[in-house]
């Protein structure tokens, strides 16, 4: 053994600090690994609709009136309502103020369930919905046939 013995004194309060400093870095190294992540790691987030601007049409008496349903890949930007006739604005004067509050809602939700509505326009709202819901319909993402539905079934090839 050599003759040299060296004495090393810490101070629980450095001790303390420098602990508190290597917790803290290693938090903020994970933190950064999740924020820069990739989003879709492992499994793609499929597409819920075809981007564009859909229209569905609605009976009313004699008039026709069309809503318009304008979605992206994933969101519905806006609904509106296009009148082929004046006179239907007139004749149905609860028609405009139920789709703003149903488009708000629908917009925000990014679903038609769980809608709410007044008691007075319940028919009204209600039709609506159908004719917005016929449009998201033909909107969406056509499935693509599942190949292990056809077990069985082998493919002619033609040479």
């Amino acid at each position: 053994m050599s003759g040299k013995t060296k004495i090393v004194v810490l101070r629980t309060k450095e001790i303390i600090y420098t602990g508190l400093f290597a917790v803290l870095g290693i938090v903020l190294i994970i933190l950064l690994i999740y924020m820069f992540q990739p989003k879709n790691s492992g499994s793609e987030e499929k597409n819920a609709y075809v981007p564009g601007v859909y229209h569905s049409a609605m009976e009313l008496g004699e008039n026709t009136v069309d809503i318009e349903v304008m979605v992206d890949e994933n969101r519905i930007h806006s609904i509106d309502m296009n009148y082929t006739s004046e006179s239907v604005a007139t004749m149905y004067p609860l028609m405009e103020p139920a789709l703003e509050t149903l488009a708000m809602q629908i917009c925000e939700k990014q679903s038609l369930e769980d809608i709410t509505y007044s008691e007075e326009n319940r028919y009204t709202s209600m039709l609506l919905l159908d004719t917005i819901e016929q449009a998201l319909e033909k909107a969406k993402v056509p499935e693509a046939e599942d190949s292990s539905s056809d077990s069985g079934t082998v493919p002619e090839i033609i040479y």
